[in-house]
């Protein structure tokens, strides 16, 4: 083990600039979801470089690469990178800013593509160390309905070969580089997006008992659909319902006909899911209802929560710690945000991890914001941890 350990941190050490290199040229010309066609050529070129066999055209952008160890059917586990951005504009000043107005890889997609080239290029040059078969999934479309993830499912990512386990990071600005995050158990919510329209009778704001006011009805509608997590929910179960859109198009002297809102629910347990759904929908109709209206709800069901597998986590946790050190690894807490590699959970063992790339002399932007940015430092922890979680699982 120590051997093998010793070789892979060389190589990430090694190979460190190049793979910062990649994820620059990938940060330059991000894609949003389902187009990301520039990038899906750009991950074939480099593999064809790296001399590893791949399919591309997977979900139209997608790409699999297959690295074959001694006897590559005794066993297959899978690593997953999303390559996809995110329509933000990007404020930051360096030389590798966004070169697509109004696109950016806001979520650090551009560090997981990168690094699981490095992970190739690894463990390209390592397969007379493990037996068995590395599946490195390059998955279009995470941050958007229905999720690359399941529409890859759907297209048989997982068969021919299928695997047993699948590993995935994700970048973590709230943790430093060099250190990683584990979580056993359930870790992170399923997502549902909410659309509501709030249907009244417009008029002029001075006569409001000739009108339906629609805007009235929207605020109500707000405060009630509270209690579907404060008085609906068991306390046990982690629930968020949130509305971050509303759009009424009145004026200072004008109630509107309509008034749209758009939100999400969020939570950890299936049948409370649809329970919370058909309450939405009761509470926003009549509570409309009651007050001279009609509320039109679309509820968009999104990705399941995801859970890690409770043994293959504390086999990765484990495998971490001797690669990093144990003040390297931390615990992390449930979150409520979500992952489409929640529909690869809920079809074999997996275990989701974080990258730290929180710099520390320096403020750090969240993710999803137009100053996000990492500590390139975290390649170096990524590539390497990443390459040797998959061949401990395939060593003998």
């Amino acid at each position: 083990m120590n051997e093998i350990i010793s070789l892979i941190k060389q190589k990430a050490a090694n190979y460190k600039a190049e793979v910062i290199a990649l994820r620059r040229h990938l940060h330059q010309h991000p894609e949003l979801s389902f187009n990301e066609h520039n990038t899906s050529e750009f991950i074939c070129q480099k593999l064809t470089e790296y001399k590893v066999e791949f399919q591309k055209g997977i979900v139209k952008t997608g790409v699999v690469a297959l690295i074959k160890g001694k006897h590559p059917d005794k066993k297959v586990i899978a690593l997953r990178g999303d390559i996809d951005a995110l329509p933000i504009q990007e404020e930051n000043e360096v030389d590798y800013r966004s070169k697509n107005a109004g696109v950016m890889h806001a979520c650090g997609h551009d560090v997981h593509t990168a690094s699981l080239l490095g992970v190739i290029k690894i463990l390209s040059e390592l397969t007379d160390k493990f037996e068995g078969t590395i599946k490195c999934i390059f998955q279009p479309g995470e941050e958007k309905l229905p999720g690359g993830a399941s529409l890859m499912i759907k297209e048989g990512v997982l068969k021919n070969p299928s695997p047993t386990a699948i590993f995935g990071q994700h970048v973590y600005p709230q943790l430093t580089a060099g250190k990683v995050g584990f979580r056993k158990g359930m870790y992170m919510a399923s997502t549902d997006e909410l659309y509501l329209t709030v249907i009244g009778k417009g008029g002029h704001a001075a006569l409001p008992h000739l009108n339906v006011d629609p805007i009235m009805i929207a605020a109500q509608t707000l405060i009630a659909l509270q209690q579907v997590v404060s008085r609906g929910a068991n306390p046990i179960i982690p629930s968020v319902l949130s509305f971050g859109k509303i759009q009424a198009n009145g004026a200072t002297n004008v109630i509107p006909d309509k008034v749209y809102m758009e939100g999400t629910f969020r939570t950890m347990d299936e049948a409370w899911r649809k329970a919370a759904h058909e309450k939405i929908t009761t509470i926003a109709e009549q509570t409309a209802i009651a007050m001279g209206g009609k509320c039109e709800v679309e509820i968009r069901k999104g990705y399941p929560f995801l859970v890690n597998d409770e043994e293959l986590t504390a086999k990765a946790q484990e495998a971490a710690e001797l690669f990093l050190g144990k003040d390297n690894v931390v615990d992390l807490d449930v979150r409520m945000t979500a992952e489409d590699f929640a529909y690869y959970s809920q079809e074999m063992p997996a275990c989701f991890y974080r990258l730290g790339t929180a710099f520390k002399d320096k403020t750090n932007s969240g993710l999803h914001t137009p100053t996000f940015n990492i500590d390139e430092t975290a390649i170096e922890t990524s590539i390497g941890l990443m390459s040797w979680l998959a061949v401990n699982e395939l060593v003998d």
